[in-house]
C-alpha cells in the first residue's frame, strides 16, 4: 500500500519550482491558476524572492503547496500517473493537509491557495510579533516533551502561561509552542528533563498552540463559506492521526488543526499498521526522512524536480 505524503512551513526556499515551471507547461498553468486566486505574483516571490518575503507566513503556505501541487500534476499529466488510482492514503504536515486534500479533491486549486493565504494571515494576526515563541527539541521523545512543557508553563512569579506540544514529528524531534518566556524557559531546562537540545525557531508566531485561537475562528468562517467536498483518496488527518473520509469532520478537524498538536509520528506509525509500505512525498524532503524515523521498515520516495518526478513515474 502507498502514501503520499506533503510538507509543511519551512520548507519554502527562494528557486522553489522555477525548473518545474522552465520544464513543463502543466507546471506553469498550476503558478498561474494560483496567482490569479491570489490577486498577487506569488511565483515571483517563489523564484526570485526576496527570502524574507517567501518566509512570511501568508506566503509561505500557498508557495509550498503550489510547489507540491505542481510536482503532482506534473507527474499526472506528463508522467500519466494518476494519485486516485497510485494512492492508497494521503497526508500533509500542518498546511500540507491542506494541499493533500486538494491533491484529493477534496478542495479546487483556487479556494486551496485562497485558503492557505488567509490561514498565513490569521495565524500571524492572532498574536503580536514577539509576544510568542516556538522552539525545536532534538533528542526528546513526547513524554520528555510534555514533563518539559509542563514544568516551562509556571514562571518565577508564579504566572502560568501557555506551553504546550505543537508538534511530535518523530522519536527524536518534538515542538514547543506557547508564550515567549515559556518557551525560552523551556529552552533553558532541557538539560534537566534529559533532552539533547532545545532552539529557538525563526518562526512569525507561537503555531498549533491555544494563542492560535483567532485564527481558528476565522478558519472556521472561511470553511464554512469553502467546504471540502468528497476526496479521491482517505486522509490520516493531523489532529487525530487516523483515518477521514467524511467532508463535515474533515472541515472540523482543520479548524481544530490551527490550536491542536500535529500528531506526525502517531500518523506515520498508524499509517504503517494500516499496511502502507510505501511513502511518497511530493514537493520536498522533509516529512519523509520523519516517517522513517517513525515507522522504521518502509521505503520513502521523494520528488521535487524533473528528474526526480520522471524517476518516480517509472517505479510507481
Amino acid at each position: 500500500m502507498r502514501a503520499f505524503v506533503f510538507p509543511g512551513q519551512g520548507s519554502q526556499k527562494v528557486g522553489m519550482g522555477v525548473e518545474l515551471a522552465e520544464a513543463s507547461a502543466a507546471a506553469r498553468e498550476v503558478f498561474e491558476e494560483v496567482n490569479d486566486a491570489l490577486g498577487q505574483d506569488l511565483f515571483k516571490i517563489m523564484s526570485e524572492g526576496p527570502e524574507d518575503q517567501l518566509t512570511l507566513t501568508a506566503n509561505a503556505q500557498p508557495a509550498i503547496m503550489a510547489n507540491a501541487i505542481t510536482v503532482l500534476r506534473v507527474l499526472e499529466k506528463d508522467g500519466g500517473i494518476s494519485l486516485a488510482d497510485k494512492a492508497d492514503f494521503v497526508a500533509g504536515h500542518s498546511l500540507g493537509e491542506y494541499t493533500a486534500l486538494c491533491a484529493a479533491g477534496a478542495f479546487s486549486l483556487a479556494d486551496t491557495a485562497r485558503l492557505l493565504k488567509l490561514r498565513g494571515e490569521s495565524m500571524q494576526a492572532a498574536v503580536p510579533v514577539g509576544v510568542g515563541a516556538m522552539a525545536a527539541l532534538l533528542g526528546a521523545d513526547i513524554a520528555k516533551a510534555t514533563a518539559l512543557a509542563e514544568a516551562a508553563a509556571t514562571g518565577p512569579d508564579g504566572e502560568v502561561e501557555v506551553c504546550t506540544v505543537a508538534n511530535d514529528n518523530d522519536p527524536g524531534q518534538v515542538v514547543l509552542s506557547g508564550h515567549k518566556g515559556a518557551i525560552e524557559r523551556a529552552v533553558a531546562m532541557v538539560k534537566d528533563h534529559g533532552i539533547k537540545r532545545g532552539v529557538l525557531l525563526p518562526v512569525s508566531a507561537p503555531f498549533h498552540c491555544p494563542l492560535m485561537q483567532p485564527a481558528a475562528d476565522a478558519m472556521a468562517k472561511a470553511l464554512e463559506e469553502t467546504r471540502p467536498g468528497a476526496v479521491s483518496v482517505p486522509l490520516f488527518a493531523n489532529v487525530t492521526a487516523a483515518i477521514v473520509t467524511d467532508p463535515p469532520a474533515i472541515q472540523y478537524l482543520l479548524v481544530e488543526q490551527v490550536c491542536g498538536r500535529v500528531r506526525w509520528r502517531e500518523s506515520a506509525m498508524a499509517m504503517a499498521e494500516a499496511g502502507v509500505t510505501d511513502f511518497v512525498e511530493l514537493g520536498g524532503k522533509v516529512v519523509g526522512p520523519m516517517i522513517k524515523r517513525s515507522a522504521g521498515d518502509v521505503n520513502v520516495l521523494t520528488a521535487s524536480s524533473m528528474a526526480e518526478i520522471e524517476e518516480l513515474a517509472k517505479t510507481l
